[in-house]
């Protein structure tokens, strides 16, 4: 069995985890769900900085993904250069499998979208200008860039699409 992973990055609040929450749904058993923020503020309770234990943790459950899942689903914010020995073992592991997109919105998009959002009222403004990172693309794994033209559904539809048709192939 090909093992894959799906990563989905992007600035705080511009749909990340819904996508990932609706893919895994569908794509079923035998996928896993990778969720940054789960990991460093639920688990551990870290904030985003170098070295920080959620890299190692996320870096493991990355490799059990591979281990014992068909499907894993990697989401979050997940700058590039504190996560970068992570994308250096996502890309030992999964190769060529690797389904990777980042939510390329302006600032002002990602504030829309964040007050849509049920937790809106955790954090504003201040607190997401401080997050941004501009086109914060990985310069080792190939990403699909989302834009503000696709909603949800469109999102959604690509990401399980391009999953879905590799599965084909390789049957």
């Amino acid at each position: 069995m090909t093992r894959k992973i799906i990563i989905i990055r992007g600035n705080s609040g511009s749909g990340k985890s819904t996508v990932a929450k609706e893919l895994q749904t569908m794509l079923g058993r035998g996928t896993m769900l990778i969720s940054q923020d789960l990991v460093r503020r639920d688990m551990l309770h870290t904030q985003d900085r170098p070295n920080n234990k959620a890299i190692d943790l996320m870096q493991n459950l990355v490799t059990f993904a591979y281990e014992h899942c068909e499907i894993a689903i990697l989401e979050g914010i997940l700058y590039y250069e504190l996560y970068s020995k992570l994308f250096t073992a996502v890309k030992e592991l999964y190769a060529d499998n690797i389904y990777a997109y980042y939510f390329d919105l302006t600032f002002e998009e990602t504030l829309k979208r964040h007050a849509l959002k049920p937790n809106a009222s955790d954090f504003g403004e201040e607190r997401m200008r401080q997050w941004w990172r501009e086109k914060d693309y990985l310069p080792n794994i190939s990403e699909k860039l989302l834009g503000v033209e696709m909603n949800k559904e469109d999102i959604v539809d690509l990401i399980y699409n391009d999953v879905l048709s590799i599965r084909k192939e390789k049957l």
